[in-house]
């Protein structure tokens, strides 16, 4: 009964529509004839006659003044009476059909309109989405304005129709950014990253001063994009961090980004700043501290490691750049000469790559085992090279299209190695 509510307004108005049309169409068969003796229309005829009234009156002034002569005037006279005639000639007039011609149009123009919607293409997507509107639209209205925060059990026997529902209200109150981060919080629920992080992009472009909406929105994308700060995301940071310097979840956000991008440095300066702000805020705060502690331990730890490490400088040969796009994956990996599963490796966004060149550190923080280090390689004397690729794809492997570099060998004690990516896997 509900799917009528709408559905059956909706083929109502079709169908008041397509007889609006059929009876335009047959409009001109419903007139009647004015004149049945006389169906010929005679205005024009009557227009016709006034004019050569009015002309054969000049016609003789002209005569009567001297302006023409008698011979002139009889031929122009000719001439108006022969035009006046021509002008009489009988026009068939319109035959008006009969009540069953009328009633075919009439209906035929509503069922061929029919027709053409439904079997130009499956409208059965159409259908279901007015289901899910009528059956649980309320209820997804209500969730996205958090007036309610679980859904009742009948709303949710299809989940389907409450995802639907939801994503329809959601578009038809765009400028809403409550709505987007509600969106984005059932994206989460349901794992699926990626149509999160775009709500939540929507919601922080609706409202960027909104402190909670950009922090998740960078908290989310770090962690989409396997603890790297991108651009975007370091730049919603600082914007939050500008208009609130003692925003405790951005400044975390900061030194683990940091820590991750090898910038060890900055990452304890954040952690030293939020240290400093929990510290100084009443109240016993001795687990938080502890922790942040112990994130410094770590920092330092990784610094250690990542010394020990290879610094890899990554260029782009100038020809292969107009072949990078902004969604490409960059990975960078030291592996065995021979072969095999890399010793430490990286996948980071394009966007590293800042003017056709990116500095990037490898060290056994980035190794894929625990027992399959640098440190180990170099220990059983392993000879290690150092590989670059910018995939289209973002899989590990390599595939037709994406860009690559010829393998660079290191000895045992390098600490810097430059490689270009300069080919196109065919």
């Amino acid at each position: 009964m509900t799917l009528f509510s709408t559905a059956g307004l909706f083929i109502a108005l079709s169908l008041l529509v397509a007889l609006i049309l059929a009876v335009i169409v047959i409009t001109p068969w419903l007139r009647a004839t004015r004149l049945k003796n006389n169906p010929v229309d005679n205005q024009l005829l009557d227009i016709n006659v006034t004019v050569f009234r009015e002309r054969l009156a000049e016609l003789k002034a002209d005569k009567d003044s001297g302006t023409i002569d008698d011979n002139h005037y009889q031929n122009q006279k000719l001439e108006l009476e022969r035009q006046l005639l021509d002008a009489q000639r009988q026009v068939a007039p319109m035959i008006n059909p009969g009540v069953k011609s009328r009633l075919i149009i009439i209906v035929w123009v509503p069922v061929m309109a029919a027709m053409a919607y439904l079997l130009i293409s499956d409208r059965t997507p159409v259908f279901e989405l007015w289901q899910a509107e009528d059956k649980v639209g309320q209820v997804a209205d209500d969730l996205l304005t958090g007036k309610i925060d679980q859904p009742p059990e009948w709303a949710i026997e299809d989940g389907r129709q409450l995802i639907t529902a939801m994503q329809t209200n959601v578009h038809r109150h765009a400028d809403d950014p409550d709505r987007w981060m509600r969106l984005s919080e059932l994206f989460l629920s349901l794992e699926v990253t990626d149509s999160a992080l775009e709500a939540l992009s929507r919601a922080y472009r609706l409202s960027p001063d909104n402190e909670e909406i950009a922090t998740t929105y960078a908290q989310i994308s770090f962690f989409a994009n396997e603890g790297q700060l991108d651009a975007n995301s370091r730049r919603v940071l600082q914007d939050v961090l500008s208009n609130n310097p003692q925003h405790e979840g951005a400044q975390m956000l900061m030194a683990m980004g940091e820590a991750r991008a090898s910038n060890f440095e900055q990452a304890q300066g954040w952690i030293k700043r939020l240290r400093a702000s929990i510290a100084a805020k009443p109240g016993d705060h001795t687990q938080a501290l502890a922790s942040l502690d112990e994130l410094s331990a770590n920092v330092t730890g990784q610094q250690q490691q990542a010394a020990e490490g290879v610094n890899v400088t990554v260029s782009v040969n100038p020809s292969l750049l107009p072949l990078i796009k902004g969604d490409d994956v960059l990975f960078v990996a030291i592996r065995d000469v021979n072969g095999g599963p890399p010793f430490a490796a990286k996948r980071l966004p394009i966007s590293v790559i800042q003017q056709g060149e990116a500095n990037i550190s490898l060290s056994d923080i980035d190794a894929m085992m625990p027992e399959r280090t640098i440190q180990s390689a170099r220990a059983a004397k392993t000879q290690l090279a150092v590989i670059a690729r910018i995939s289209h794809s973002g899989n590990a492997s390599a595939e037709s299209g994406d860009l690559s570099a010829n393998p660079v060998v290191i000895t045992a004690d390098q600490k810097q190695v430059n490689i270009e990516i300069n080919q196109q896997i065919p």
